[in-house]
Formats: structure tokens, C-alpha cells, sequence
């Protein structure tokens, strides 16, 4: 079954500028990873230093490996630009609603 995944992110202040090349640079990776549907970048229109992006996955599997690689081998240095841990949601569609 499909999977959305909100991830949502806080940046330090000092770092809004530099993180959207940061992150063009890592969603190269995520998006080209397989099973990933797409993900979109969700900009606060009241907070520039915050941001979700909203990603698609063919599976809760297809997701897992990615979080995966992500910790691992494919690791970033996003951390260094946020202010907290992300926040990570996880929704199925119910389809018989």
C-alpha cells in the first residue's frame, strides 16, 4: 500500500538561505531512489525557517529502505542546519472512507 510521509523541518535562521541548494542536492537522491513517487517542498508562509516536505512512496518497505540508506550510506549534513530532530508523520489513504 502507497505511504505519504510529512517530514517537517525547522532551520535555524541563519541557515534558510543556504538550504534550499542543500536540499535541491539531497532530493536528487530521494527522488531518484526507487520506490519514491515524489516529494514535494511545502514553504511556511508566515516562517521561512520552516518547511515539510511531502513525500510519496510505493510502500511502507520502499520508505524503510530509504530511511535506511539515509542513516547509513547516503547519510547528509542537514542536521547541521536544523534547530530540532525532524518531525516524521506516516498516513496510508483510506480508500473506504
Amino acid at each position: 500500500m502507497a505511504l505519504t510521509v510529512l517530514l517537517d523541518l525547522r532551520l535555524k535562521p541563519e541557515a534558510v538561505l543556504g538550504a534550499e541548494a542543500m536540499l535541491r542536492d539531497i532530493l536528487v537522491g530521494t527522488r531518484a531512489f526507487e520506490g519514491c513517487l515524489g516529494v514535494d517542498v511545502l514553504l511556511d508562509c508566515d516562517d521561512p525557517a520552516h518547511m515539510i516536505l511531502l513525500e510519496r512512496w510505493a510502500s511502507a518497505d520502499a520508505d524503510a529502505a530509504y530511511r535506511h540508506w539515509r542513516a547509513g550510506a547516503g547519510a547528509t549534513d542537514l542536521g547541521s542546519l536544523l534547530t530540532s530532530t525532524p518531525q516524521i508523520s506516516m498516513f496510508e489513504i483510506a480508500s473506504d472512507i
